[in-house]
């Protein structure tokens, strides 16, 4: 569990430092908004490259993938059925709320959960690449239209040419696919603009929690509980009963498997709430409190299965 509670812990420490830059303003007022649109449209598609750049696309074929995609669709279908019935919020909050319930930190907390739990980084990098080819793109897309208050097709189809996260995940498959050589001089500078995605978002939304307290009245309190239980507890539920059940794994597998649909919400729900402002106090309490759920949880898990 070493692993785990690391990656908290590296996790806890940059959130904390971004709080406290934000409690003695460090920045001016407007710090949280610009490192969210630096992240967004700079260090987030120079990661989403060079980590697509590199992977194994073969594990996009994998159990472990059809499970996870399985289990964060149920979660997210879940939230919006409930969410169209008793909440009836606008299409962005609700989209919000939506990647809340099954959008996972494959990234700064999957990462060293697949590695020092499951044993190899190979574990996350379905859930990874499932997000930013099919989640993601869907999502942006939603927000995208709607906070633009129109609805065109010609929007729809031209979304991706516009969003650099999406632009970036595209020339990071192709360049992996074709075995396109990228010289390490120009390699690198992406590398290292990379490098600051995760700082920065985990900085501008330690700051985004100075002066707020969660469930706030007022700040949609019931959708919040509910994304984080239908996260923390029903997507891991959800997939052990997949994989077990339907594909019959168990031992490692299973576990590796339940532990990744466990990992808390990705912080990158609440940059993209903050890139549209639309559903931020609902993006930063879920997150925040999936965070908090997650240790012991995985702690649980791994009780159970490890």
């Amino acid at each position: 569990m070493a692993g785990v509670l690391t990656g908290f812990g590296i996790i806890a420490f940059v959130i904390l430092v971004g709080y406290l830059a934000g409690r003695f303003r460090v920045g001016g007022p407007t710090a949280p908004y610009v490192l969210n649109r630096i992240a967004f449209f700079v260090t987030n598609p120079a990661l989403l490259f060079v980590t697509l750049a590199h992977a194994d696309l073969k594990v996009v074929f994998s159990t472990q993938l059809v499970v996870a995609a399985i289990a964060a669709v149920v979660a997210a279908g879940l939230f919006l059925a409930l969410s169209r019935l008793f909440f009836r919020r606008p299409a962005a909050e609700t989209t919000i709320g939506t990647l809340g319930s099954g959008y996972v930190n494959a990234n700064n907390i999957g990462l060293p959960v697949a590695v020092y739990v499951l044993g190899s980084a190979s574990y996350v990098a379905p859930v990874l690449l499932l997000q930013l080819i099919v989640f993601a793109p869907i999502a942006l897309t939603v927000l995208d239209v709607t906070s633009r208050g129109t609805v065109s097709l010609r929007s729809i189809l031209t979304q991706p040419v516009r969003n650099p996260m999406i632009i970036a995940s595209l020339l990071g498959i192709l360049v992996d696919v074709l075995h396109i050589p990228i010289p390490a001089a120009v390699y690198q500078p992406f590398e290292l603009l990379g490098g600051a995605a995760v700082p920065l978002v985990l900085m501008a939304f330690g700051m985004s929690l100075h002066g707020s307290r969660p469930l706030q009245a007022g700040h949609g309190r019931a959708e919040i509980a509910t994304a984080v239980v239908l996260k923390s507890v029903g997507m891991p539920l959800i997939a052990f009963v997949v994989a077990r059940f339907a594909f019959g794994l168990d031992g490692h597998a299973l576990f590796a498997a339940v532990a990744l649909a466990a990992l808390p919400t990705a912080q990158n729900v609440y940059n993209f709430a903050a890139r549209y402002e639309r559903g931020m106090p609902v993006a930063r309490d879920i997150v925040l409190l999936t965070t908090l759920f997650a240790v012991p949880v995985l702690l649980v898990i791994a009780a159970l299965l490890a």
